[in-house]
């Protein structure tokens, strides 16, 4: 796909509507999400953003400028964006022009790339979510190195971890990755895997319990519980 200096790939424009997941969940947010992924989830909501063996990626996410994201915020009179994807941070070179002051921004990321050293100053939350149950080798999803900056990011409450799992045995590969990293249980929300309400919901019980027992918070999906499937919402 080729882009000029100021264009990204743009899937979509959407809200005002409620951030969905992790500890903003409820809050009044406009999103801008991008197209393109360095991960292949099975499980991804999603897959027509990056999935090229189902979708004409290049045309779910044509070439965007920054200036028409902007317009198309402004129209929305939201305070907060979240930045999503695919993996918004593929796109690092670029995103400082779309990250303007306007907005108070949050973002969305697998964890498997830093962020630049401008983040902290344009980011003001960056929800990291390590893939523990994906298809993807380990050592593709799982980064220490990097998640131990983003550890370092949600010590000054820029951050948060969320972990998906389907089932309670998901919670220990959870923790290996938390152990390994030296990330706060404090820092660690668990949400459960689905695209329908009925599995969230069936997920959601499932885990509960075995969530508080290791001391972590939990997030449900609320966006998939109030709208389903249904896109921009």
């Amino acid at each position: 796909m080729k882009l000029a200096e100021n264009e990204l790939p743009l899937s979509e424009v959407f809200g005002p509507t409620w951030q969905g997941e992790g500890p903003h969940t409820g809050l009044r947010t406009g999103f801008v999400r991008l197209g393109l992924c360095n991960l292949s989830c099975e499980w991804c909501d999603t897959p027509y953003t990056w999935d090229e063996t189902r979708y004409r990626v290049a045309e779910e996410c044509p070439p965007t400028t920054v200036e028409e994201i902007h317009r198309q915020l402004r129209r929305m009179s939201v305070e907060t964006v979240c930045l999503s994807g695919g993996e918004p941070l593929m796109h690092r070179g670029k995103l400082a022009q779309l990250l303007t002051p306007e907005w108070t921004w949050h973002a969305e990321t697998n964890g498997t790339l830093a962020p630049p050293g401008w983040w902290p100053e344009r980011v003001a939350h960056t929800t990291v979510s390590p893939k523990v149950i994906t298809r993807d080798p380990r050592s593709k999803r799982i980064k220490p190195r990097v998640l131990k900056l983003w550890e370092a990011l949600a010590d000054r409450g820029q951050a948060a971890f969320k972990f998906v799992c389907s089932t309670p045995a998901d919670l220990a590969l959870v923790a290996e990755v938390v152990e390994e990293v030296g990330i706060s249980d404090r820092h660690v929300w668990v949400m459960p895997e689905g695209t329908e309400p009925e599995d969230v919901l069936a997920r959601h019980r499932e885990l509960a319990d075995a969530i508080e027992g290791r001391g972590w918070n939990t997030t449900t999906r609320l966006h998939t519980l109030l709208y389903g499937q249904e896109r921009g919402r």
